[in-house]
């Protein structure tokens, strides 16, 4: 029916989200724990010039979902955004701030007023990814059904927490990789292996929550406890897993292109699995897909516009993405623009 492939867009369209800005919300973890100005120095000088091409494009993914949400699944957004306001305003907030943080962070001269904006950028990376994973595990836990009023137990119990944390290990891990990627681009062999020991490290976090997260989702989030440990959705979560290994063996050999993959892979298939292991709800246990639907007219339109953008805008991004990783987008340096052209003396400039 064609409210299950606009859900299966908007499941794609997260787990988009998830890797692309998650490999942002990592770099500005990175950034948080780099250390004093002198110690954080290189890092986040890598982290300044990896981001810059794509950190705004990254955002396109969450317009579209909000977009899908309020469009085609008007009941699911009302039930949401009604019961878990007071975090989702949090996390819109870091996004502005992180967004701002980082924007006015290179520019500016003075230290003070640097330190000052890289700490907003680098706590909102933190926060917002937190409170976005804290609001689905939330939404697991079917403590959310429609005419739900707002209230902290909804998004503070153990699975939301837990889920907040794993969200944000895995922006970490996401992160990580990446920038060993743009550290071996950059000829900087000292942050290939700082990185990737973070990548390694993040890794390592993740499995502990994983494994405390299946005995807290057990009785929490029964539902969804049942969809990722039995069926397609275990053995999504399993390949997620050989993904995730492979990640930190083809880092272990510097094999970053297709480490990239792997780890992107890894954290897309987790967001798979765990939206079907909803099924058929969007909303464990009171509101399934064709319940929060709206009206089929909607739902074709949306389709069409769904065809559209992936015909004029998908391309555009597959290539700045794949003009990113090849670093083809960096910046002019001083050193470029005082270049002259080809025969022209630089003591003599033309008038």
């Amino acid at each position: 029916m064609i409210e299950d492939l606009v859900a299966w867009v908007l499941l794609a369209a997260v787990a988009a989200y998830a890797c692309a800005g998650g490999a942002d919300y990592g770099a500005g973890f990175w950034d948080l724990v780099a250390g004093g100005p002198e110690r954080g120095k290189r890092p986040r000088w890598l982290i300044d010039h990896a981001m810059a091409p794509v950190w705004e494009t990254n955002n396109v993914w969450l317009i579209f979902v909000l977009v899908i949400m309020w469009t085609a699944f008007p009941i699911l957004f009302q039930t949401v955004f009604s019961a878990m306001w007071l975090p989702l305003a949090l996390a819109a907030v870091g996004l502005v701030l992180r967004g701002a943080g980082f924007a006015l962070r290179k520019p500016t001269r003075r230290l003070a007023q640097r330190r000052l904006y890289g700490a907003v950028f680098a706590v909102s990376s933190l926060l917002t990814p937190f409170f976005l994973g804290a609001v689905i595990g939330g939404l697991a836990t079917g403590r959310v059904a429609p005419g739900t009023e707002a209230s902290a137990d909804a998004w503070s119990n153990g699975t939301s927490v837990l889920t907040g944390l794993l969200t944000v290990a895995a922006t970490a891990f996401l992160g990580a990789v990446f920038l060993t990627a743009d550290a071996r681009r950059f000829d900087a062999p000292d942050l290939v292996g700082y990185f990737r020991l973070r990548a390694w490290c993040s890794l390592a976090v993740i499995a502990v929550l994983a494994i405390v997260g299946v005995a807290v989702t057990h009785d929490d989030a029964r539902h969804v406890h049942s969809g990722l440990t039995s069926g397609i959705g275990l053995a999504l979560v399993v390949v997620a897993a050989v993904s995730a290994l492979a990640t930190a063996g083809l880092l272990y050999r510097t094999a970053t292109g297709w480490a990239r993959i792997t780890a992107v892979g890894s954290v897309a298939l987790v967001v798979v699995a765990w939206g079907l292991a909803q099924r058929p709800y969007l909303i464990p246990t009171s509101l399934t897909v064709s319940q929060a639907a709206g009206a089929s007219t909607t739902l074709r339109w949306m389709m069409l516009v769904t065809l559209i953008a992936v015909v004029l805008v998908g391309p555009a991004l597959v290539l700045l993405y794949r003009l990113d990783t090849r670093g083809a987008l960096q910046p002019l340096t001083e050193a470029d623009l005082r270049q002259t052209a080809p025969g022209r003396d630089p003591q003599n400039p033309p008038l």
